[in-house]
């Protein structure tokens, strides 16, 4: 979700390659973990802009994570050279992540921490996309020659971009699950209200021909939540739990939302922690959806177009919903969630681009 035209400056795109060129790696990518690898440090974050500086990359460096999870929006390929695109071609892909691929201060983050990668609907190609667009196989291919390929070794020639790596032995188990809510994803229900507060752009679909993952992936995510793992991490691109706003999130699609729920609760998995992107700011969310399991969701983003780019001078944003825990924050943000394995417990915390905690929430597993 992009919520204004930023203005980029001629000197940020007229250093940018060709949009003619194809993707080439400017550095390496640091391999993934080995699957025995006990994980006590994850950063993750989402919305960054290949056109504009990204030091927060050398703040995450500095965190030394043992993995990133890329959420999505990795690039903004319908709003490149500083204007959104009007005859969208694979061109502004191929603009776009090899932008990304030499960027100064990305390159350097990439070829030395571990990343697991998935999309929202700008790095997917457009803004708000599903199903219905045409380049997604371009977009897929390319995103894996920039980011690299997924633990996952049946990801790359299936449909879709969701995949899943466990990491750790037993007892120390934690598993990541990257969804892909694009790809499959139907057409939304748009608002009667355009722009009116709660109801900005979509609003709630209960027509239950409309799915937000598709068969293939549903039925994979009831597999994966079948596996055993003493920490699970389901990496969603647009929010899960929020309500109480009228952008893109599971919410629009009500039933939807409810069968994921149901699955959780059905596995037993109740040492989920929800992760998530997309709106430009960063929260944190608790909802209880059965008597043994409350799952918490931690939205990081952006990483270079936070809400306060049109707002500078506020950092907290007044919205709010019914399982929202605290203000949200406007300022740059990324995310980290820290494992006390002795303890059975994760903190997680949304950083600022500085990397001073500005939320906080303590997780029991």
């Amino acid at each position: 979700m992009r919520t204004a035209t930023i203005l980029i400056s001629v000197l940020l795109a007229s250093c940018a390659p060709d949009q003619s060129q194809e993707v080439t790696r400017a550095s390496k990518i640091a391999p993934l973990p080995h699957s025995d690898k006990v994980l006590t440090r994850i950063a993750f974050g989402s919305c960054a802009d290949e056109e504009l500086p990204q030091p927060i990359w050398q703040m995450i460096a500095a965190e030394n994570p043992d993995i990133f999870l890329f959420m999505g929006d990795n690039v903004y390929a319908d709003n490149n050279r500083g204007a959104p695109v009007e005859n969208f071609t694979r061109a502004e892909l191929e603009f776009s992540y090899s932008t990304l691929d030499s960027h100064a201060d990305f390159a350097p983050f990439r070829a030395s921490v571990p990343m697991l990668s998935t999309w929202d609907d700008h790095d997917f190609g457009k803004n708000d996309a599903g199903v219905e667009f045409e380049l997604k196989q371009d977009a897929k291919e390319l995103m894996l020659k920039t980011l690299g390929t997924p633990q996952d070794a049946a990801m790359p020639a299936r449909p879709g971009v969701y995949h899943s790596a466990t990491y750790g032995p037993v007892g120390q188990r934690v598993q990541v699950i990257m969804l892909d809510t694009r790809w499959f994803r139907s057409a939304l229900k748009e608002t009667d209200e355009h722009g009116a507060e709660g109801k900005e752009r979509y609003v709630p679909d209960v027509d239950p021909s409309k799915t937000m993952l598709g068969d293939a992936q549903w039925a994979w995510l009831k597999g994966q939540l079948d596996q055993p793992a003493d920490l699970r991490l389901l990496v969603s691109s647009i929010q899960v739990i929020a309500d109480g706003h009228g952008w893109e999130a599971w919410r629009t699609m009500p039933l939807e939302r409810e069968k994921l729920y149901s699955i959780i609760e059905e596995s037993g998995a109740a040492n989920t922690i929800i992760l998530s992107g997309d709106r430009h700011v960063g929260g944190l969310y608790r909802k209880t959806i059965s008597p043994d399991i409350t799952l918490v969701e931690v939205t990081s983003s952006s990483l270079n177009l936070p809400w306060s780019n049109w707002n500078p001078d506020k950092d907290r944003v007044a919205e709010t919903g019914p399982y929202q825990i605290g203000d949200l924050y406007g300022g740059a943000n990324y995310g980290t969630l820290d494992i006390d394995w002795d303890a059975r417990q994760v903190v997680g915390m949304l950083k600022s681009e500085a990397g001073t905690a500005t939320r906080t929430i303590n997780v029991a597993f």
